[in-house]
């Protein structure tokens, strides 16, 4: 299997950020864009802890963020493999691009909780 990135449907979508992806088999695979100042926070209230319920596999294609977890902080460039157990947040300190690897139930938890967090934001 294989897609060209504007193939992939529009999973979610907040302004500028958008993720698009695909569930292959038992992994979603996925292309994360999003402009500099994103803050994943808000994106993730309601969630256990407040962090993302969903580990991730990647590489970050352009940018850079930065990740905090249990483990502290760290920062993900462009050129850089990584994997993100859950209970992570994250903030983009430049227009980034990244690939995700994912399965496909927890990622989901984490579109739900985010589109549900727009929609009440939307609406208050």
């Amino acid at each position: 299997m294989h897609a060209a990135k504007d193939e992939l449907p529009t999973i979610f979508q907040a302004g500028d950020a958008t993720i698009r992806g695909a569930d292959w088999d038992d992994m979603r695979v996925a292309i994360v864009s999003v402009p500099a100042g994103t803050d994943f926070g808000p994106l993730l209230e309601g969630q256990p802890n407040d962090r993302c319920p969903c580990p991730h596999w990647g590489y970050v294609l352009k940018g850079r963020l930065k990740i905090q977890s249990g483990d502290g902080e760290e920062t993900l460039r462009r050129g850089d493999v990584y994997y993100l157990p859950s209970g992570h947040t994250g903030v983009a300190v430049e227009d980034t691009e990244f690939l995700e690897v994912s399965p496909p139930d927890k990622h989901q938890a984490f579109i739900d909780g985010a589109n549900r967090n727009l929609k009440a934001k939307a609406n208050a």
